[in-house]
C-alpha cells in the first residue's frame, strides 16, 4: 500500500493554542534558555508560519523545533488542549519529506529506520557497544576532553540480553492472559527489567507471553518525522499481538506504553487498519498501571532504601499516569520515598535526543541531579529505559554512591525478600 505523503498539522490543532503562556515555566527548554523561541508557544507560532509558507524552513527556524525534547509537559498544564506532541510530530514528518531536511535530520531517520527497527541490525549494534564497554573503551572515552560528556550519555548494554519470546510464564487458572512488548532497546539495556516484569506478571495471575513477530514501537521514528516508518512499525505489532487475542498488552517503557496508545491517531487515515490500531491501542497497559488496577498483590518482604521517584514524561505527561507507580513504592515495606521538588520535570534523555542535542541534554541532567541531590535518596526510580540509562549517566559523571532502577525491579525484590 502506497503511504500517502506527509501534511502540515491541521489548521484545528494549530489554532488551538490562545498564546496564554501557561506552557512556559513547564518547558524544560524555555526555562533553561528564557527564549521565547524554545518554548511551546513559541514553537507552534513558527509551526504556524511554516505551514503558510510565512517562514522558509532555514537551518535557524528548524533548529529551533529540534532543540525541542517532544516531553509533553506543556500538554499536561495547556488549558486549550493543545495537541503539540501530535503537531511536532506532523511537521518534523513535513520537513523530513521535503527538500529542505537537514541532513542531520536524514541521517537521524536512516539510523532509526535501518538500525533501530532492524532486529538482525540493532543486535550487531547492541554488541559493538557491549565490546566497548568490555574492552574499556566506553569508559576511557568518558575521560577524553572533547568528546567525555557526550560519551558519558551513550547506553550501556548489559552482558546478556534478554531474547525470550513466546509463553515466558504459565499460571495456573490464569486470570489474566498478557502479552508484552520486548521492543528494541531494553532488551540489550536493562533485560533484567522484563525478566522482573515477567516474573511479578506470573505472580498476580498472570499467563504471559511475548510474540515472537512483534517489532520496536515505532516511537522513536514517529518523534524523528519518519512517519513512515512509525506506521509499518506499528502495522506488524497490530497483527502480532492482536492474533493472540491478550486481555493486555503490557508495557515496561513509557516511551513506547505512549506510541502504542496512540496507534488510532497513526493510522487513522489506514481504512485497513484503522478499527485494529483502536482495539489494539485500548488494550495497552503501562505494566505499573495495569497492576494498580488487579490490584497487585502486597509484597511481604522488605527493601530497605531511600528512594526517590522520577517521572518519565511519556508516562506521566502522555499518559497521564503519576499514581500507579507511587502505589506500588507505597506498598513495598522498607522504603522511604522522599519526593523531588520537580519530579515531572524532564530528565533530558527523550530518546535519542540525549545524543542529538548533548549541551541541552546534560544541563537538563545537571539540574535533576540537584533535585535528586536534595532528596538524600540511594535509589533513583523511574518508568523508562531512556530515563534509566540518563540516570545512570548523571550518576557516573557526579560519583555518586547511588543507583537508578525500573519501578517494577523495586517490586519483584520485595517478593523475593518475602
Amino acid at each position: 500500500m502506497a503511504e500517502p505523503a506527509a501534511a502540515w498539522p491541521s489548521d484545528a490543532d494549530l489554532s488551538r493554542c490562545v498564546r496564554c503562556g501557561f506552557c512556559l515555566q513547564a518547558c524544560p527548554t524555555f526555562t533553561a534558555t528564557g527564549l521565547e523561541t524554545e518554548s511551546p508557544r513559541g514553537r507552534l507560532y513558527l509551526m504556524r508560519a511554516l505551514a503558510d509558507g510565512v517562514t522558509l524552513p532555514t537551518s535557524n527556524a528548524l533548529g529551533h523545533l529540534d532543540q525541542c525534547l517532544q516531553c509533553r509537559n506543556c500538554e499536561s498544564v495547556c488549558p486549550s488542549g493543545v495537541p503539540y506532541g501530535k503537531v511536532m510530530e506532523q511537521t518534523r514528518a513535513r520537513v523530513l519529506e521535503s527538500k529542505a531536511a537537514p541532513l542531520a535530520w536524514k541521517l537521524r531517520a536512516l539510523f532509526l529506520r535501518e538500525v533501530i527497527a532492524k532486529p538482525a541490525r540493532m543486535r550487531l549494534f547492541a554488541s559493538g557497544l557491549r565490546f566497548a564497554r568490555s574492552t574499556g573503551l566506553h569508559s576511557l572515552s568518558e575521560k577524553l576532553p572533547l568528546v567525555g560528556d557526550q560519551a558519558i550519555l551513550a547506553p550501556r548494554i548489559a552482558k546478556r540480553p534478554f531474547t525470550d519470546k513466546g509463553v515466558l510464564a504459565e499460571h495456573p487458572g490464569a486470570d489474566q492472559r498478557v502479552a508484552m512488548l520486548t521492543g528494541c532497546i531494553m532488551p540489550y539495556a536493562y533485560p533484567g527489567v522484563h525478566s522482573a516484569t515477567v516474573r511479578v506478571l506470573a505472580r498476580n495471575g498472570c499467563r504471559v507471553t511475548a510474540p515472537a513477530a512483534q517489532v520496536c514501537c515505532g516511537a522513536l521514528h514517529a518523534h524523528a518525522g519518519d512517519a513512515r516508518t512509525a506506521r509499518r512499525l506499528a502495522r506488524t505489532n497490530i497483527d502480532a499481538f492482536l492474533s493472540e487475542k491478550p486481555d493486555a498488552i503490557i508495557v515496561n517503557s513509557a516511551g513506547c506504553g505512549a506510541a502504542m496508545k496512540e496507534y488510532g491517531d497513526l493510522l487513522a487515515n489506514d481504512a485497513a487498519y484503522r478499527e485494529k490500531a483502536h482495539d489494539f491501542a485500548s488494550r495497552v497497559r503501562d505494566v505499573s498501571e495495569f497492576l494498580a488496577d488487579l490490584p497487585f498483590e502486597a509484597p511481604a518482604g522488605r527493601v530497605d532504601a531511600v528512594v526517590t521517584y522520577q517521572d518519565s514524561c511519556h508516562l506521566a505527561h502522555a499518559q497521564r499516569i503519576t499514581s500507579a507507580p507511587r502505589a506500588i513504592l507505597r506498598a513495598i515495606h522498607g522504603l522511604r520515598v522522599v519526593e523531588m521538588t520537580r519530579p515531572d520535570r524532564c530528565c533530558g534523555s527523550a530518546g535519542v535526543y540525549s545524543l542529538t542535542q548533548p549541551e541541552m541534554s546534560l544541563q537538563l541532567l545537571d539540574g535533576k541531579m540537584a533535585d535528586i541531590r536534595a532528596t538524600g535518596a540511594d535509589t533513583i526510580v523511574t518508568a523508562n529505559p531512556g530515563c534509566m540509562s540518563q540516570l545512570d549517566a548523571g550518576i557516573r559523571r557526579e560519583r555518586l554512591s547511588a543507583r537508578a532502577v525500573h519501578v517494577i525491579e523495586l517490586l519483584d525484590r520485595a517478593y523475593g525478600a518475602g
